[in-house]
This record gives structure tokens, C-alpha cells and sequence, in this order.
């Protein structure tokens, strides 16, 4: 187990290492895994601010029939009630991976600082896979973005995931 590092100078500004990094993408990897649990897709999401997670989300859209329900939305909801604005200056998000449009516009608006997230999606990915909403020029806010922390352990948990799904799919088409 790594040690989380933090170090603040004396502005108050605080320097994540690649420790911290990983400290809290396995935070949001056992997010994920309540969403696997639960059916879902395993992605789980948290945000930072200060140091201190102040908001969890993991894909809920089966257990609430909400396409609008993906991790990072749901943490995005719950850190703007902690700080009691929807601007969410000075967090970052980490997240198992990476975000899709929805996401990544909704990340742009909350003014979020930083993204951290573990794996591509070469599907949906909209920050550097199949867009890169974040690098647009003409939006009023930039978002700091890093990719492949624990990207094997994040990408090992969803092509399982995936997997499994298609090998119960394929089970019931036979079984009928």
C-alpha cells in the first residue's frame, strides 16, 4: 500500500502526487464495484476537494432506469450540495473511466478543476478517445485532465464485466 502524499504550499494549494492519485482511483474503483453488485455497469467515480473525498457516484442506470445516471453525474450532484454551489472550483474527480459527452459537458459547467480517469473509452470517450470535449477552445472553462491511473486493474473490471454479460446473454438465447 502506497502512502498518500499531499503537500500544500503557502497559498493553500495542493500538490497531488502519483500516490494520491492512486489512493483515490481506488476509491472510486470500490464505487465501481457497488455498481457491479448492483448489475451495473462497474464504474464508479469520486470527487476531491482539499484533500478530502466529498462526493461518490457509481453507475446507477438499471437500478434507477436513468440513462442521466452515470457516476460521475451522480458525484457531481453530491459534491455541489456539499459545497453548496454548483460551481465546483478546487475538486478534482477520479474516475474508473473515462468520461462521455454528457459528462465531460457536465464536468466542463461544474467549473471542476482537474479529471483523472484510469481507462479509455474508445467508444464513448470524450476526453481524447473519440472526442475531446475538454480541449474545445470556445468553452469558458478549462479542466485539467490525466488518464491511465490504474488503467489495468479499471479496464481488467469492465472487460469482465462485459464478458459476463454477453456469456448470460448467449445462455438465454439458448436456453429458449
Amino acid at each position: 500500500m502506497r502512502i498518500m502524499l499531499i503537500t500544500m504550499d503557502n497559498a493553500d494549494n495542493i500538490t497531488l502526487s502519483t500516490e494520491t492519485h492512486e489512493y483515490f482511483m481506488l476509491e472510486a474503483i470500490k464505487a465501481a464495484q457497488i455498481a457491479l453488485e448492483a448489475g451495473d455497469v462497474p464504474i464508479g467515480a469520486v470527487i476531491v476537494k482539499n484533500g478530502r473525498i466529498i462526493a461518490r457516484g457509481w453507475n446507477q442506470r438499471e437500478q434507477l432506469q436513468d440513462p442521466t445516471a452515470h457516476a460521475e453525474m451522480i458525484a457531481l450532484t453530491q459534491a455541489s450540495e456539499h459545497v453548496g454551489s454548483w460551481r465546483l472550483y478546487g475538486c478534482t474527480m477520479y474516475v474508473t473511466l473515462e468520461p462521455c459527452t454528457m459528462c465531460a459537458g457536465a464536468l466542463i459547467l461544474s467549473r471542476i478543476d482537474r479529471v483523472v480517469f484510469a481507462c479509455p473509452d474508445p467508444k464513448t470517450g470524450a476526453a481524447g478517445s473519440l472526442y475531446n470535449i475538454f480541449e474545445e477552445p470556445r468553452h469558458n472553462h478549462r479542466v485539467e485532465v490525466e488518464s491511465g491511473v490504474l488503467e489495468e486493474p479499471c479496464s481488467m473490471m469492465l472487460s469482465d464485466f462485459f464478458r459476463n454479460r454477453r456469456k448470460q446473454i448467449a445462455e438465454e438465447k439458448n436456453s429458449v
